[in-house]
């Protein structure tokens, strides 16, 4: 292999444990030389069989190739690699929820086996199959009798805090993860969540009393690590925030959950009938990768997964996201996941360099981007030109499946009725001579009973 042509991902600086690397396509993780103790303890007490043949930790192979700075390495590991990396401030209230616990039963595992996590970042946790894992390897080390969890403060700022501030006020306050990419500041947690949780002993203990802490002690010489808690102690802390975090929940508002799908002017003709086209044009295409934008609650994601394709279903309303899990939950879905995502304000490159965490679209191209019932709403509702819209689909993808809504449609004509109508260009041959710039048409249909017609087209 040339070593020439190996790179670092730029996410993975910061650990002086080790980074990861890619090297003719396929993804490294160097293991530098001062991880080798705790290394070596992961692999010879058994944790890491554990977890991995558990599915809660990517299972790797040690290989035998050198990485961009050789001189530091004890090992070179090639990790399982996963079809999409997601991050949490694109997860839903429940989607963070199970992250969290998946984090506290590691934790718990881990001192079992004399062993415990230096850090609690919710970054390290991704879906992949149906499954959360943990997806940093080296994020143990030895446990030490009496020192306290180093990634207590990581769990309460990237899970609790905006746990409880999603339940306790607003689910969109689940945002404040993009902007804080090391989780919510305690002190701006407590000041934001309403005082009754000051009566609730673990929120009070582990958000408002815990962000006091900080302030006190980074004010004094004081090492925290010279502070003790017992092996008991540190148990009694993990269950009592597995039991907080289980407390916690959310439902959506002045919506019924079973019907959350039925705001559309359908017949239900027309609806099989655009289920029936999609799937064709879905067959027809045999892509491995599906993204479907503006999801709702993932019917036609499951036209997309059934065909078995791994399909990552967006959509900017958390409660349609929190649907769209919970049912993937319960279906033992495989080959969806739902994420929240406004395509008016896509998720960035964010970090450091802007490279840290990539952008929506640096995490393409899907082979295909099923957009239904979608450009109405970016070109009506956020005044995007059609032109701008087709540019923007064909760099997420090599082949598109949309539907085009024109002005007669009893939904745009709800939009227009509250605002005036500025959008000339918002016509049917408009539309097709704008996406026609960056497509090829393969083939388009009306939808029975609708005014509204369905195209499947190849990027050019």
């Amino acid at each position: 292999m040339n070593l020439e042509n190996s790179s670092k991902v730029p996410g993975s600086f910061r650990d002086p444990s080790g980074y990861l690397f890619r090297l003719e396509g396929k993804l490294y993780r160097q293991v530098n030389n001062v991880y080798r103790e705790n290394y070596d303890l992961l692999m010879r007490s058994g944790l890491y069989e554990e977890l991995a043949g558990l599915g809660l930790l990517v299972r790797h192979e040690e290989v035998d190739i050198r990485g961009p700075e050789p001189a530091e390495a004890y090992r070179v590991i090639c990790p399982e690699t996963l079809p999409f990396i997601s991050y949490p401030y694109e997860w839903c209230f429940s989607q963070l929820k199970d992250a969290a616990l998946l984090m506290l039963k590691i934790q718990k595992m881990a001192l079992g086996r004399g062993m415990t996590l230096k850090d609690c970042s919710a970054y390290n946790v991704q879906f992949s199959g149906g499954r959360l894992l943990l997806i940093d390897t080296l994020s143990f080390e030895k446990y030490l009798e009496g020192r306290p969890w180093t990634g207590y403060r990581q769990f309460c700022q990237h899970f609790l805090a905006p746990l409880a501030l999603m339940s306790y006020k607003d689910v969109r306050l689940g945002q404040l993860l993009r902007i804080y990419l090391d989780g919510v500041p305690l002190d701006l947690a407590g000041s934001l969540l309403p005082g009754r949780t000051r009566l609730s002993l673990p929120l009070l203990a582990h958000i408002h009393l815990h962000a006091r802490s900080q302030a006190h002690y980074a004010d004094r010489k004081t090492d925290v690590k010279n502070l003790r808690l017992s092996l008991n102690g540190l148990y009694g802390i993990i269950e009592q925030l597995a039991d907080t975090v289980r407390g916690l929940t959310w439902r959506p508002r002045g919506r019924g959950w079973d019907a959350y799908y039925t705001d559309h002017n359908y017949s239900n003709t027309a609806f099989e009938h655009k289920k029936e086209m999609v799937g064709r044009f879905l067959k027809r295409l045999g892509p491995a990768t599906v993204w479907d934008l503006g999801a709702n609650t993932g019917v036609f994601s499951r036209v997309a997964a059934a065909g078995g394709a791994e399909t990552i279903s967006f959509d900017m309303d958390a409660a349609a996201v929190e649907i769209n899990y919970l049912s993937c939950l319960k279906e033992k879905q495989e080959h969806i996941l739902p994420l929240v995502v406004d395509l008016s304000n896509p998720s960035p490159g964010t970090g450091w360099e802007n490279s840290e965490r990539m952008s929506m679209a640096g995490r393409g191209p899907a082979d295909t981007v099923l957009a239904l019932a979608l450009v109405h709403h970016l070109a009506v509702s956020n005044n995007v030109p059609l032109e701008r819209i087709a540019g923007f689909m064909s760099g997420l993808c090599r082949s598109l499946i949309i539907e085009f809504v024109p002005r007669d449609d009893s939904q745009l004509q709800r939009m227009l009725a509250t605002r005036d109508d500025v959008f000339s260009g918002y016509t049917q041959q408009g539309f097709e001579q704008a996406f026609g710039r960056h497509f090829i048409i393969d083939e388009c249909a009306a939808i029975r009973e609708s005014h509204r017609t369905l195209y499947l087209m190849r990027a050019r």
